[in-house]
């Protein structure tokens, strides 16, 4: 593996150095992973994966805060994204109707910010990453029930907002889950579908 640092400093260095530092941290994510997944969370250390990658401790530092984050790869990027996407949709949609629409195009990069299958059976064994996944979501939760308040012509409280984006993470949390009873093969979106389905407020 190579660093990745960049050294364009012309025309589209910057974009290159940004899609090398990604295609990095996605190819440090995956073995980290699989190292997790072979020895244990715990008995796998920062040094080894940094070393079976060719980097210092110091570069992966770099690409990831802990070792815990590794995980998670680009949940902080796609939590905005979907902020975003949320304050972009119509005036006057309903929010419950928002939410469901936006998740649903989104779910094929929430998954990939988990690690696929590997990466869900990894954080549901393991303690400390479950409590990660907890935090980061709370994050994610936040930003989207305020990006829900901000929509053009929205009429939202405080507590509504927080109440719809609960409940939709709940249905996403609902469909990981049983997209993992199922072993990775059903369909993720429709298991999506189903559970706002039946989670549907009159709002």
């Amino acid at each position: 593996m190579t660093q990745g640092d960049g050294t364009g400093t012309r025309g589209g260095g910057s974009g290159l150095r940004e899609r090398t530092r990604r295609a990095v941290r996605t190819e440090l994510a995956e073995l980290a992973v699989g190292m997790f997944a072979e020895r244990g969370f715990e008995e796998t250390t920062v040094e080894d994966i940094a070393a079976a990658a060719g980097l210092s401790k110091r570069s992966f530092f770099r690409y990831f805060p802990s070792k815990e984050d590794v995980v998670f790869g680009d949940v902080e990027e796609v939590a905005a994204g979907i902020a975003e996407a949320v304050r972009a949709r119509p005036a006057g949609e309903p929010a419950w109707t928002c939410l469901r629409v936006v998740l649903r195009e989104w779910e094929g990069r929430i998954h990939a910010s988990q690690r696929e299958l590997a990466g869900l059976r990894l954080i549901e064994s393991t303690p400390a990453l479950r409590a990660r996944l907890h935090a980061k979501r709370d994050e994610m939760r936040t930003s989207i029930a305020a990006a829900l308040r901000e929509r053009p012509g929205a009429d939202l409280d405080a507590f509504t907002a927080d109440l719809l984006t609960a409940a939709a993470g709940a249905a996403l949390d609902a469909a990981s889950r049983e997209w993992l009873r199922a072993g990775g093969t059903a369909d993720r979106a429709a298991l999506l579908d189903r559970a706002f389905a039946v989670l549907s407020p009159r709002v």
